[in-house]
């Protein structure tokens, strides 16, 4: 069978155009991803070289995937060729071949959000400033605009407009700020995100050659999720394109939602001005949603006027109406959708990760996690702490980044002395203060006291002295071992695996075993690297880590728990049954939004967002009242929910349902306050007690229902749930009854102390 028959229509059309620049409006759920990925495999087929094609796409998830789809098609060898990413890991590879003309080592770290606003907050610190004026992340948002419109800080200063916007927002330092900011990265060879678009334009402007050379090379251009681009991203594409003009962008317009970011709605919305004789295909059949929900959808984005023209259709069954539940309070909204989860489960024999839970806001999270917990469902949040944002692991990875770019302050100043090797803070501030002196960086000083003299004592000199010799010694391996054995040897010679090995405390335990995945996920790049006949080196392993995203991080634990995350971040997935919640005025939409149509209206795309992720089932909800910066607000519902066709609504009037009485499918549901021996979702659990009904039979208010009947008090140690925090361990007892108090550690919340009487602790074998 022809690869192109798997296609329909539309979708084969475009997928066969390969000359000129074209563009594909792709509606949402209508196989954009598949039209990419076989438009590349056709291009291939027809003899277009893969080392000549650029793919820019939206994850590095969904570039690997295509690859490996791509690969089914002409080979998994030929597919490898193709240069295929985000912006930011394609054009960090091209900084790095090409970064001694920009004056940075080939080796430059790239700074995650934290260093950026860690090396801020030092700066205002050292400026003297008040930070609850100059509040580091509205600086650093502020620094990221201007970088993603191509302001340098020369030019941020020069703008009378920008700085006086600053003195308006009573901040008039944020221009010497950014200029500071900028110097330090240079000096410590870093580029945080935004520099990784901002110094590809530099690069591309100030250096016809190499312009030249990748206007050659990339012969054929694909951009996914073209709405979404910034300014800066826009210039590129186009510097890139402007000799062959084989340029392909994918998106929908009804779908920009990132314009907080910078993204540039206009950049679709003009590709026709740009490229007059462009060619335009619409995808516009939904494989997705249901009739209901996609016309639904429909229904509400048609009022937008800034739009390309499109009818989404779907030949998939008819499909329920759209629920709306009332709720008096955002915490009978909690308990209400998550008792819907359970019943709309116990219905149709889904898994957890079939459900999401959708909201305006992060701080929206917090009644429906309580919820769950209570019911023992397992969940997950999306833009919570990832994996590599865990101290243990930013540890062990700020060594790695030092041995490829000794200058890296931020790395520098985290590990210096951990382990504790007995370099003190005095110390260290005494080698920042020559290194600003000498406009040198931290690790020229530390690396050469003679030729920088500092005010520290012979002993700390020595012990300073002696790392830098073992970060030297890490270096001269950089780019001979694989990145594994050089991991493990950093690992345990710096003594992290030892420091974490020895604390025997829960905390310390799940430390080390985090450094052990770590490690694990260290080899696994290390065997495929080799597989494709190269030597993935501890540099290679840095970039793919700095540049991953939420979807690029998801381990195998989490795939079967019901999601809980922001609208921005439900961008490109779906789930089978989904819940909107908080659709309330001034919170969805936002208040900020309501100051111009271009803001409402892409409140109204970010809902069509939200809507066409589900599926099957799509449920709305909204509150009476709700807390807000500490009040209790009176909410109205959204107008979201007004714009949607009447005909497929289905409004409920009344959600309150009693704790452990019939669910609203008629069934009986199993009380948040679970009843001894009952589990997970009320099913019966051997060896499960609640500590409270153990305590009357044991006038030391301790005990427990153990394995075999018999009695026996709370010991450190034990295994405990909580109804809040899920569960944890008890590494500590004190006092006596009525008021004997345990210490537990929760591994999502951390050590909690707790009154066992009203605690309810129950144990678990």
């Amino acid at each position: 069978m022809n690869y192109l028959d798997q296609l329909n229509d539309s979708q084969r059309v475009a997928a066969e155009h390969i000359q000129g620049p074209m563009m594909v409006i792709a509606g949402a759920g209508s196989g954009k991803t598949r039209v990419l990925t076989f438009r590349i495999a056709h291009l291939m087929r027809n003899g277009v070289d893969p080392f000549n094609i650029l793919a820019l796409t939206f994850t590095n998830k969904a570039a690997r995937e295509m690859t490996e789809r791509i690969g089914q098609i002409v080979g998994p060898s030929e597919a490898r060729n193709i240069a295929m990413g985000t912006f930011h890991s394609v054009f960090a590879r091209i900084l790095r071949y090409n970064s001694d003309k920009l004056g940075y080592p080939s080796n430059f770290t790239i700074y995650d959000t934290q260093d950026s606003r860690n090396l801020i907050k030092s700066i205002i610190k050292e400026f003297g400033l008040d930070d609850k004026v100059y509040k580091p992340n509205a600086v650093h948002g502020r620094i990221s605009s201007a970088k993603n419109n191509l302001i340098s800080p020369e030019a941020y200063e020069a703008n009378a407009e920008i700085v006086g916007e600053d003195r308006m927002a009573r901040k008039p330092e944020i221009y010497r700020i950014y200029k500071a900011y900028q110097q330090r990265c240079f000096k410590a060879g870093a580029m945080d995100f935004d520099d990784l678009l901002y110094q590809t334009n530099v690069l591309l402007r100030d250096f016809p050659d190499v312009l030249h050379f990748y206007q050659q090379k990339f012969k054929y251009i694909l951009v996914d999720e073209y709405q979404d681009t910034n300014y800066s991203q826009y210039l590129i594409v186009k510097k890139l394109a402007a000799v062959h003009e084989n340029i392909c962008v994918v998106g929908d317009d009804a779908q920009s939602i990132y314009s907080f970011r910078g993204a540039n709605i206009e950049n679709i919305l003009n590709f026709k001005k740009d490229y007059p004789d462009y060619s335009l295909y619409k995808l516009e059949q939904n494989y997705r949603s249901t009739k209901n929900i996609v016309e639904a959808a429909n229904s509400v984005i048609r009022r937008n006027k800034d739009q390309i023209e499109k009818d989404v259709w779907t030949t998939n069954d008819q499909g329920k109406q759209i629920n709306v539940i009332r709720c008096l309070t955002d915490n009978e909204e909690g308990r209400v959708i998550v008792n819907r989860i359970y019943d709309l489960k116990q219905q149709s024999g889904a898994d957890y990760k079939d459900f999401a839970i959708l909201y305006r806001t992060n701080a929206q999270s917090r009644s429906f996690e309580e919820s769950l917990r209570k019911l023992n469902m397992p969940y997950k949040i999306y833009g919570g702490l990832s994996f590599y944002q865990r101290k243990e692991i930013k540890d062990l990875i700020a060594y790695f980044r030092l041995t490829a770019n000794p200058a890296d302050e931020e790395a520098l100043k985290r590990v210096i002395n951990y382990p504790k090797r007995g370099i003190g803070k005095t110390s260290m501030e005494n080698v920042m203060i020559a290194a600003r002196q000498y406009d040198v960086s931290l690790w020229d000083v530390i690396s050469d006291f003679d030729r920088y003299p500092v005010s520290i004592s012979s002993s700390a000199k020595n012990k300073i002295s002696n790392f830098v010799n073992k970060i030297r010694s890490y270096a001269v391996q950089l780019d001979k071992a694989p990145a594994y054995e050089l991991a493990e040897d950093i690992a345990k010679s710096s003594g992290i695996l030892k420091e974490l090995y020895d604390d025997k405390s829960p905390e310390g335990v799940t430390r080390y075993e985090n450094i052990q995945e770590l490690l694990a996920g260290i080899k696994e790049f290390s065997v495929q690297k080799e597989e494709a006949d190269e030597i993935g080196t501890l540099s290679d392993f840095l970039i793919d880590v700095a540049l991953l995203t939420d979807a690029d991080q998801e381990t195998e634990e989490d795939k079967n728990k019901i999601t809980l995350m922001t609208i921005h971040a439900s961008k490109g997935l779906e789930f089978p049954h989904v819940f909107i919640v908080g659709l309330e005025e001034n919170l969805f939409p936002s208040q900020l939004s309501l100051t111009s149509r271009t803001e409402l209206e892409e409140e109204r795309r970010l809902f069509y967002v939200a809507m066409t992720r589900a599926e099957e089932t799509c449920t709305l909800s909204y509150v009476v009242s709700r807390y807000r910066w500490g009040q209790l607000i009176t909410a109205e519902p959204s107008r979201f929910i007004d714009e949607i066709e009447e005909s497929f609504l289905n409004r409920e009037s009344d959600t309150r349902s009693k704790k452990g009485g019939k669910s609203l499918s008629g069934h009986q549901r199993p009380s948040t306050d679970r009843s001894p021996g009952f589990g997970m979702m009320g099913r019966p659990k051997g060896n499960l007690k609640p500590l409270s009904e153990a305590k009357r039979s044991n006038p030391s208010g301790g005990s427990t229902t153990k394995k075999g009947g018999t009695s026996e008090p709370l010991k450190v140690g034990y295994n405990v749930m909580h109804e809040r925090f899920g569960k944890g361990k008890v590494t500590a007892l004190e006092g006596t009854a009525p008021d004997q108090k345990a210490t537990v550690f929760f591994p999502r919340v951390g050590q909690k102390k707790l009154i066992l009487k009203f605690a309810k602790l129950e144990v678990i074998d």
